[in-house]
């Protein structure tokens, strides 16, 4: 029986890979050696760096992004009002205790 060890590489080696392959100044063999990683790995990390770069610009990325940008603002608003009341709160009691 074959004992194979499976490599977990973080996202950020898989994405140097991934550009590399993408920039093709280097051949799959040499990226591989150079990588430590088969050539069909970096083949998918490729396709799937390609597909994702495909997939930000579309128009349900940009609302989704929108959409994000709208919560953020919301919730520091919402902070900001929960803020003003905490420090209210603190004054009051801070009065009530001095009685």
């Amino acid at each position: 029986m074959i004992n194979t060890i499976h490599k977990t590489h973080p996202p950020a080696f898989k994405t140097k890979v991934a550009l590399e392959a993408i920039k093709e100044t280097k051949t799959m063999a040499e990226l591989s050696s150079l990588f430590e990683v088969h050539t069909t790995q970096i083949k998918r990390w490729k396709q799937k760096a390609v597909d994702s770069l495909e997939n930000c610009f579309t128009e349900a990325n940009v609302q989704k992004e929108k959409n994000q940008e709208e919560l953020i603002q919301s919730l520091y608003q919402e902070i900001g009002r929960l803020k003003i009341e905490h420090d209210w709160l603190k004054k009051k009691l801070g009065l009530l205790d001095s009685r």
